[in-house]
C-alpha cells in the first residue's frame, strides 16, 4: 500500500488474517487483538492454549475498527485480499502492513510480517525446520510420491476441486506429489455439480469439510459421498480416500498448520515421525 513507518520492537500488534496469527505465534509473539477463527469458539483447536487472553476484533471479512482502536496497537498486520478497502482506517489507528493475498503465499506473508515485528531471523528458523521436514517426508515417501493426489472441499451450499494455488495444494507439491491432469493448475479452484463427481478421481483423495457447526455440510458431504457416483470413482473402490481436517489442510494458512498438514501425511502413509 506504498511506505509506512512502524516501530522497532512493537508491543501491541493486532492481526487481521488467520495466516498471520500463526506466523506470529510460530516467532513467539502473541498479539493483544486478532480476527477469530473460521472454525472454532472462537479459536482453532491447534492454537487456543497460545491465544488466551487475546481479544476477538471480528473476521477477516469483517474486522471492528473501534475494538481494534480500543486496543491502541502499535502496528497492525493485514492482507490486501480482505482489507484493502478499510486501510485508510486501520492506518489512522496504527501503522498497517498489509500482504497482497493469501492462498499459497503463506511464506511470504510470514516474511513479510515478521520483517514488520523485528523477527526475522526467528521466521528464517522456522522456515528451515518447515523445509527440513518436507525435504526428510519427500525421502522418506520414495515412490510413493507418483500418486496423484485428488482434493475436494465441502462447504455450505457448495463442492470445490481444490487445484495448486490453495495452502493444502502448494504443500503437496512442496512434498513432491502431483495432481491428476484435471487440478494439475496453478489456479485455485473449481467449483462443481455432483455431475461432475467423476472428475475426483485420481490416486489419493483427501477431503475437507467445511462444517460451521450447523451440520448442514457435514449433511451434504454425506449425501455425496453415498451417491453411486461417488461409489463408483477407482479410489474410492480401491479404499483410498481420507477425510481431513478443514481447520489444518485449508482454513486456517498458516506454518502452524503447515507442520500439522505434515504431521498427516506422515501418518496416513506410515511415516516415521519427523518431530
Amino acid at each position: 500500500m506504498g511506505v509506512t513507518e512502524v516501530p522497532d520492537a512493537p508491543k501491541r500488534i493486532v492481526v487481521l488474517t488467520n495466516e498471520g496469527t500463526e506466523a506470529l505465534l510460530s516467532i513467539g509473539i502473541t498479539p493483544v487483538g486478532a480476527v477469530r477463527s473460521w472454525l472454532g469458539k472462537p479459536w482453532y483447536d491447534h492454537i487456543a492454549r497460545q491465544m488466551d487472553g487475546v481479544t476477538v476484533v471480528g473476521d477477516e471479512s469483517a474486522v471492528n475498527l473501534e475494538l481494534i482502536a480500543s486496543l491502541e496497537p502499535d502496528l497492525i498486520l493485514g492482507t490486501k485480499f480482505r482489507q484493502e478497502k478499510i486501510y485508510s482506517q486501520l492506518s489512522a489507528i496504527a501503522p498497517t502492513v498489509l500482504s497482497e493475498r493469501i492462498r499459497s503465499d503463506w511464506k511470504g506473508n510470514m516474511k513479510l510480517y515478521a520483517t514488520a515485528v523485528g523477527k526475522l531471523p526467528e521466521a528464517d528458523a522456522a522456515f528451515k525446520a518447515y523445509d527440513d521436514r518436507v525435504a526428510a517426508i519427500s525421502k522418506a515417501l520414495g515412490d510413493k510420491k507418483a500418486e496423484k493426489i485428488s482434493l475436494v472441499r465441502f462447504m455450505p451450499g457448495r463442492t470445490r476441486i481444490l487445484l495448486k494455488d490453495t495452502f493444502a495444494g502448494n504443500i503437496l507439491s512442496q512434498v513432491g506429489f502431483s495432481r491428476p491432469a484435471n487440478q494439475d493448475r496453478m489456479e485455485f479452484a473449481d467449483e462443481v455439480t455432483k455431475e461432475r463427481t467423476p472428475e475426483f478421481d485420481g490416486d489419493r483423495l483427501f477431503y475437507l469439510v467445511y462444517d460451521t457447526g450447523d451440520g448442514e455440510t457435514a449433511a451434504a458431504a454425506a449425501d455425496w459421498t453415498s451417491d453411486p457416483l461417488w461409489k463408483n470413482l477407482a479410489v474410492v473402490k480401491a479404499g483410498k480416500v481420507e477425510a481431513v481436517s478443514d481447520a489444518v489442510w485449508n482454513t486456517a494458512g498458516g506454518i502452524i498448520a503447515a507442520n500439522l498438514m505434515l504431521d498427516d501425511i506422515e501418518k496416513i502413509y506410515g511415516l516415521p515421525a519427523s518431530r
